[in-house]
C-alpha cells in the first residue's frame, strides 16, 4: 500500500466513513472506494460489500479484484435511560453496537445505571441528534413514553438516513403519536418507517425481554430475513 492510498485510508477510519479498499489480483494495484473513480459494476461490488459487512471477490473483464469493506462500528441511539435501556446497553454493545444515550434527565442518565461502556448526551433530544447525525449504519430507538423527548428526537431520525428507527408505545399511542408528527410536517413515507410498538412480538414482558425484541428487529432489518440472500 502507498503511504498516500494509507493516509487516504487512515484519515477515512478516523472520520468514520465507510470505505472499501479494491486489490487488483495479482498485481496489487489498489483503489479505495468510494473515493477513486471505478467502473460501474466495480463500485456496485464496492457497494455491496460495505452493505453486507463482508470482503468479497469480483472480476471485472480479464481483471480480478479482491475487495474489504473498511466500515465504522454500527451505531444505537437510544433516547431514554429507561430499564428498558439499562438492559439493551450491554447486550448491544456485546454485538459491536456503538451506543449513545440520550437523556437530559441528569437522575436517569449516569454511568451508574448505564455502565462505562456506553456514550451518554444529556442535552435535550433533538439536538443531540442533530449532533450525533444518523447514517446509514445507525439504529435509533425511543423509549421515554414522553412526546417532549421522544417526537424531537423522531423528528431528527426520520429525516437522516437511519437504517432502524423504532419507538415503545402501544397502538394507541402510536396512532397519537403520529398525529403529532405530521402536524410537524412529516410525511407518509417517513412516518412509515417507524417501527411501532418497537421490537419484534414475542410477547416479550420484562425489561430483559423487550430489549431483545428490540435488538432482534434491528438485526433483522439490518441483515434481512432468512433466505432473503443468495
Amino acid at each position: 500500500m502507498t503511504p498516500e492510498l494509507l493516509a487516504r485510508l487512515t484519515a477515512a477510519r478516523d472520520a468514520k466513513h465507510p470505505v472499501a479498499l479494491l486489490t487488483r489480483l495479482p498485481d496489487g494495484a489498489q483503489r479505495l472506494y468510494p473515493d477513486d473513480d471505478l467502473p460501474e459494476p466495480l463500485a456496485a461490488e464496492a457497494q455491496a460489500a460495505l452493505a453486507t459487512d463482508a470482503a468479497r471477490n469480483a472480476t471485472l473483464g480479464e481483471e480480478s479484484w479482491f475487495i474489504q469493506p473498511q466500515n465504522p462500528p454500527l451505531r444505537l441511539i437510544v433516547v431514554g435511560a429507561v430499564h428498558i435501556a439499562q438492559a439493551l446497553v450491554p447486550m448491544a454493545t456485546t454485538l459491536g453496537f456503538a451506543v449513545t444515550v440520550v437523556d437530559p434527565r441528569r437522575a436517569f442518565a449516569t454511568e451508574e445505571r448505564l455502565g462505562q461502556s456506553v456514550a451518554i448526551s444529556g442535552d435535550w433530544p433533538d439536538e443531540a441528534m442533530t449532533a450525533l447525525a444518523p447514517d446509514t449504519r445507525t439504529a435509533v430507538v425511543t423509549l421515554t413514553h414522553d412526546p417532549k423527548l421522544d417526537d424531537p428526537a423522531l423528528e431528527v431520525a426520520l429525516r437522516s438516513p437511519a437504517f432502524y428507527i423504532g419507538s415503545l408505545g402501544s397502538r394507541r399511542t402510536h396512532s397519537k403519536r403520529l398525529e403529532r408528527l405530521r402536524e410537524a410536517g412529516l410525511g407518509e413515507a417517513e412516518l412509515a418507517r417507524i417501527h411501532a410498538p418497537v421490537g419484534l412480538d414475542i410477547g416479550a414482558v420484562t425489561a430483559p425481554e423487550i430489549a431483545v425484541s428490540i435488538l432482534a428487529q434491528i438485526i433483522a432489518a439490518r441483515r434481512g430475513p432468512k433466505g432473503s440472500k443468495t
